[in-house]
């Protein structure tokens, strides 16, 4: 059995390059590595090609302690405590507060469940397909650009070969096979979210969110830094130590994907819902993993009350650290999008400017997120469509890009094409039912955002 995300020997070198990013001194170390025998390359998969030669895995886990205890050089840009973020939050983008009585509101934060849903299912088959291999598929099968869900119709076998879907979940997510949103990590934290909300209000701290994962959520349906945290809840580390122990991905987008409700329920206060995706992105993530909660969140918040897409993208950029590398990749993700390029060249910048990054970290994604919700314009096929033609985590950064658009436009404004397919259900893996009314979700959402809470 090969674990994925979890591996020892599958950690260390993707700890080398988050290492070298934090200023650390790691050649030694790597050259130790590589020495041994260890591969020096990260697994782009959750686990390498091969498995671990004999004292390798050992060797492994010496070398992932020697990297935690390396001295960390001081960040003012990208401070991790709250007090020194808020600090350097900008001016506040001003946002009118919502409208609870003509309906309006509940219908922007179905719209935001409806779109966030949509995006997540446009980009399932093709996690993990880069972006070359997405264009020959749409190609082949007469469907470039994209336009519509994913088929395999008419896809010939080579290509098919070349090219696999995503296993897991082409069986349910490809256009001839689609009923309701299937069970999806990017859906099922939105609605544990909303459980701990309910539970705790907007007091809750990190230690509720560690109790809520434990209590629902199947270790296998977590991933990166999310499994990497969920093995230390289990060792009883305590926060915030949860999030750098054995943890090499503390600055990719899993805290990212969480952060949704917490701006939907917070509407037109950017810097609460800010302050909420701080309390639960650090149990999994540092520094710019998350900066990228926070802007969500934030820029969440303002979605649901403002007509533009433009304006939550800056109130989400006033409760980040202006000068952080999230903020630099929002702003330019934005600038490519307003350049006006066609949307092979604004990839091929994206891609040159950031390709290095492995596809599950969160600047190359906040980027492509920027830049697709500003080049969409607040048409959700196209916005949802840009997020997942670019090749990284493309459920991911669909599945916030839809919810944005969502909230923006309401349900009543989103293309039938796009929301009839859903069926108003969310599959889940969390405890109960296994499936949940969007409407029902939403309704929730909304009795949050309108209740008086601690």
């Amino acid at each position: 059995m090969r674990l994925t995300w979890a591996q020892p020997e599958d950690l260390v070198a993707h700890e080398l390059v988050q290492s070298a990013a934090e200023g650390r001194d790691v050649a030694h170390l790597a050259q130790g590595w590589v020495d041994a025998g260890g591969d020096p390359s990260p697994p782009v998969s959750g686990a390498g090609p091969r498995p671990a030669a004999p004292g390798v895995r050992a060797l492994a886990r010496v070398l992932l302690d020697e990297l935690d205890a390396l001295p960390t050089p001081a960040h003012p840009h990208e401070p991790d405590d709250l007090g020194s973020i808020e600090a350097l939050w900008s001016s506040p983008v001003p946002t009118p507060g919502p409208d609870h009585e003509s309906g309006a509101f509940a219908d922007r934060v179905h719209g935001a469940w409806l779109g966030r849903a949509a995006g997540c299912l446009l980009g399932k088959p093709v996690e993990k397909i880069p972006r070359q291999g997405i264009e020959e598929i749409l190609r082949s099968t007469g469907r470039w650009p994209l336009a519509d869900y994913f088929t395999a119709a008419g896809l010939p076998d080579d290509v098919a070969a070349r090219w696999p879907w995503n296993r897991r979940s082409a069986p349910t997510s490809l256009v001839e096979n689609i009923d309701g949103m299937p069970e999806d990590d990017d859906l099922n934290f939105p609605i544990l979210a909303l459980g701990i909300l309910e539970a705790h209000g907007r007091g809750f701290t990190t230690d509720d969110v560690a109790d809520a994962w434990l209590a629902n959520l199947p270790a296998g349906r977590v991933f990166t830094a999310e499994r990497a945290a969920y093995r230390n809840l289990l060792d009883a580390r305590p926060v915030p130590s949860t999030a750098t122990h054995h943890n090499p991905f503390r600055e990719w987008i899993g805290a990212l994907i969480r952060s949704d409700v917490y701006g939907w329920t917070s509407p037109g206060d950017p810097r609460t819902a800010a302050r909420l995706a701080w309390a639960d992105a650090r149990l999994s993530h540092t520094r710019n993993g998350v900066y990228g909660a926070m802007w969500v969140a934030g820029m969440c918040a303002a979605a649901v009350v403002v007509d533009d897409v433009g304006t939550a993208i800056e109130a989400g950029l006033a409760v980040v650290p202006p000068e952080s590398r999230l903020a630099s990749a929002v702003r330019r993700g934005v600038e490519i999008g307003r350049s006006g390029a066609a949307v092979p060249d604004a990839l091929d910048v994206l891609h040159a400017e950031l390709g290095d990054l492995h596809w599950v970290h969160v600047l190359n994604n906040a980027a492509t997120i920027a830049y697709a919700l500003t080049a969409g314009n607040g048409d959700l096929g196209a916005s949802i469509a840009l997020a997942v033609t670019a090749g990284w985590d493309t459920d991911s950064a669909g599945a916030t890009v839809g919810g944005v658009v969502g909230a923006v436009r309401g349900a009543s404004q989103l293309p039938a094409a796009w929301t009839a397919p859903l069926r108003d259900q969310i599959a889940t893996s969390l405890p109960g039912d296994g499936r949940l009314s969007i409407a029902e979700l939403a309704r929730r959402t909304v009795d949050l955002a309108t209740e008086v809470r601690p």
